[in-house]
């Protein structure tokens, strides 16, 4: 069984967590996160027992205990939510397309073929959208 150990103090070590759950079991691992950059304890960590019993006695007996002045929580884990690697990440927000430009099509990713000027409007002057007269767009 997977938990989740919150609210570490910096000076928390694996052997630290080992002992504590090892009271209630055999612990098969311990991994205090890190932060990636600076290498600095993020204060939780994940412990992994043997045996689910065991790991819910852990989770019954040990949240509020003190560990180095600090009151830990323990939870049973939740699965890793998936996460999707489209190359930059979604930080939410419309990014479509920021209206006509000007410009005329030359192909390529979704470029719908030929564009098709509105009707009973004036010519556009300039040529590939570089200045001129846009009004009949």
């Amino acid at each position: 069984m997977k938990m989740f150990v919150g609210n570490l103090s910096r000076e928390t070590t694996e052997d630290d967590l080992r002992k504590m759950f090892g009271e209630f079991g055999e612990v098969t691992s311990v991994a205090i996160i890190t932060d990636r950059l600076t290498g600095d304890p993020r204060g939780f960590a994940f412990v992994e027992m043997a045996n689910p019993a065991e790991g819910q006695a852990a989770v019954a007996a040990l949240p509020g205990k003190e560990l180095h002045n600090m009151e830990i929580v323990v939870n049973e884990a939740r699965p890793r939510p998936e996460r999707s690697f489209s190359g930059g990440g979604d930080r939410g927000g419309d990014r479509g397309g920021g209206g006509d430009r000007g410009g005329g099509s030359r192909g390529g990713y979704n470029s719908g073929g030929a564009r098709k000027r509105p009707s009973g409007k004036g010519s556009r002057k300039g040529g590939r959208g570089r200045g001129g007269d846009k009004s009949g767009w």
